[in-house]
């Protein structure tokens, strides 16, 4: 990617000796992947014994000249939920919480509320009940301020959990939500203004903020998928969902570098930002009912990796460590894969191999996702077109009679019903958001989904229609 924006690249010091330069491999990997997956730049880094070396291709936005550098900030979605529960760590080591106080004991609104022994621990590990849409549901729309999170948490407080607390694993953004309301109440102070004073600085991550509706310049422009391209996000603000209420699950900003130097301090195995205790009791399960989930953290305890990644619109980040080996990479890119087509998950899988010194285990599927998304995209001119034969045989159709003449007028209102619950349901269900919501991630697709459905039911009752004007005549 020299000739389209430059490639940068650096190293800093942050600890023992370097074992093995990655720069060189990722970089021959990224100059050929990286056009493949239609992202406009993606900036890495990797950490190695406490040393930092990190690279960028490409642009800040597509077209712009304006290269990306390993400075560069990106929201980085999920990835804030680690840094939500170092803070939420430090509340417990100063003995202001404990891991297994209910909510309600710290929380009022929780208060005899059916969430009410709901505990912190559950919070962190996604054990609480709430579900993954539950989480995912419109966020606060009372006009901003700074008690927008606490009338969030209000609001989450009068849920009643999916599933009993403490019974089930599924990931939930509205658990950061509340535990960020947590470090409101107890850390006696906003949310983003703790996590910077308290995390962020000490780590020394001089690049990175929570997101504050703002919009700057010398930030990664995100990118969604368009029909096998990529196209920039209108909104450059730094946060989309309403007031920053969901900043504990997804609003930091953070540059590769320094989101490096963060996992450098979560590996060192020193008391510092947190103590060595806490950290190892983040990056382990949490339970037996989340065997695979630490406080903040995705562990694979067979693997020895402890990972989390990050999805906004336009963006997607993946931070994974090796504890034991004090080796992490971390990758920002700045162009949401697409379906099938556009996809960047194989550019994510070279460089964590390349990253961690690990073989490259490819990404399976894609072919299946293909025809699925060629499915959608194809099905809305399908339906336009039997339309069209639909009205130029309406003799033929209007000549049937019996049971079987009436099926075959009938069923198929009955089929494009359920194909439109499948289009605009199911399958947004499936990914845990709600059709619009997926809108905001794959245009393209969720596209692909209404526009089918809606054709689908217009052609059935269109033959119907034509059916029975016909018997009138």
């Amino acid at each position: 990617m020299m000739g389209r924006a430059g490639l940068v690249v650096w190293s800093c010091w942050v600890g023992s000796a370097w074992a093995e330069d990655p720069t060189a491999s990722i970089d021959a990997f990224v100059a050929e992947a990286l056009p493949a997956s239609g992202a406009p730049g993606i900036a890495y880094a990797v950490v190695d014994q406490g040393r930092v070396v990190a690279g960028a291709h490409g642009e800040i936005l597509s077209g712009s000249g304006v290269p990306l550098r390993p400075d560069t900030p990106f929201p980085v979605g999920s990835l804030t939920k680690g840094i939500t529960a170092v803070a939420v760590m430090q509340l417990v080591e100063r003995g202001a919480i404990g891991l297994d106080d209910p909510i309600s004991q710290h929380l009022e609104d929780f208060a005899d509320g059916p969430g009410a022994a709901i505990t912190v621990r559950q919070l962190l590990s996604h054990t609480s009940g709430y579900s993954t849409l539950q989480g995912n549901d419109r966020q606060d729309e009372g006009g901003g301020g700074p008690d927008a999170l606490a009338r969030e948490v209000a609001r989450i407080a009068r849920w009643t959990p999916a599933h009993e607390p403490g019974t089930r694993w599924d990931y939930s953004n509205a658990n950061y939500r509340v535990l960020g309301g947590l470090i409101e109440a107890v850390g006696e102070r906003e949310y983003a203004a703790y996590v910077e004073e308290h995390v962020l600085a000490p780590i020394g991550m001089t690049d990175s903020f929570v997101a504050d509706g703002g919009v700057y310049e010398e930030m990664a422009v995100g990118h969604v998928p368009w029909f096998g391209a990529k196209r920039p996000l209108d909104d450059r603000s730094t946060d989309r969902s309403t007031d920053g209420v969901n900043a504990p699950a997804g609003g930091v900003v953070a540059s590769a570098e320094d989101t490096a130097r963060y996992l450098a301090v979560m590996m060192n195995g020193e008391d510092d930002v947190l103590r060595a205790s806490s950290k190892a009791e983040m990056m382990r399960p949490a339970g037996p009912v989340s065997p695979h989930y630490g406080l903040g953290w995705g562990v694979d305890p067979d693997a020895g990796t402890v990972a989390h990644t990050g999805t906004v619109p336009g963006a997607d980040a993946l931070a994974v460590m090796v504890p034991e080996d004090q080796r992490a990479v971390v990758i920002l890119v700045n162009g949401a894969g697409g379906m099938g087509f556009g996809e960047t998950a194989a550019l994510f899988s070279g460089v964590e191999a390349r990253g961690l010194g690990v073989t490259d285990a490819g990404v399976s599927g894609r072919g299946g996702r293909m025809a699925l998304f060629g499915m959608f995209a194809l099905a809305p001119l399908l339906f336009l077109a039997s339309s069209g034969w639909t009205w130029s045989h309406r003799d033929a159709l209007r000549a049937k009679s019996g049971s079987a003449g009436q099926l075959s007028v009938w069923f198929p209102l009955v089929a494009m019903a359920g194909l439109a619950w499948v289009s605009v349901g199911l399958i947004p269900h499936l990914f845990g958001v709600s059709v619009g919501t997926l809108y905001q991630y794959q245009p393209d697709f969720s596209l692909g989904l209404v526009a089918t459905a809606v054709t689908g039911v217009g052609w059935a009752v269109f033959r119907v229609g034509v059916y029975l004007s016909g018997r009138d005549a």
